[in-house]
């Protein structure tokens, strides 16, 4: 079962580097907004320089990494099936459906951007970038608690994690415009 052990590991690689892009490619989003609001030639040269690094993130590090932690998962998951048979492990890969979601959802934002249509405030890229986390403290509550009960205190503190990450956007946006 060592064999195990190593793709085990490498999944984890690959979920960490595609959480490290799905966390910064939001803020790339927001300073890219926040430019297109700024006077020629800074809105340009802005604007140019953030797309350039935008899409090395997130075709370099995010896209593989996300392909690959998925593919690894699923080693992992042929090489143990019984962790179907486990309720944590079905709440853990809606969370995982719901990050692919997320990720799809964020990729379309990207091309909107690339493409210099901004659809959306950086307020709303604030909120956004939150996703990411939210579905991260689930997912590893969930893998390493398991149980049903602490599934369902987790799931409360994911709700009071969200309330704490809400109030903290609203604190910072008050304090910005100040």
């Amino acid at each position: 079962m060592d064999f195990y052990n190593y793709i085990k590991s490498l999944h984890l690689i690959f979920v960490i580097t595609w959480f490290a892009g799905l966390f910064y490619i939001p803020r790339i989003f927001i300073y890219h907004i926040e430019a297109s609001q700024k006077a020629s030639p800074e809105k340009e040269i802005l604007a140019t320089q953030l797309k350039i690094m935008a899409k090395r993130l997130w075709y370099i590090i995010t896209w593989p990494s996300a392909i690959l932690a998925i593919l690894f998962g699923i080693w992992l998951l042929a090489l143990a099936p019984h962790w179907f048979e486990q309720s944590w492990m079905h709440a853990k890969l809606g969370f995982v459906v719901l990050l692919i979601v997320y990720h799809i959802k964020t990729h379309l934002i990207f091309k909107q951007l690339q493409n210099d249509q901004i659809n959306y405030t950086s307020n709303f890229m604030r909120i956004w970038n939150e996703g990411a986390t939210l579905i991260l403290f689930a997912v590893v509550f969930l893998v390493i608690l398991k149980s049903t009960l602490d599934m369902a205190y987790g799931m409360l503190g994911l709700v009071g994690l969200a309330i704490l990450l809400m109030l903290g956007i609203k604190l910072y946006k008050r304090r910005r415009s100040e």
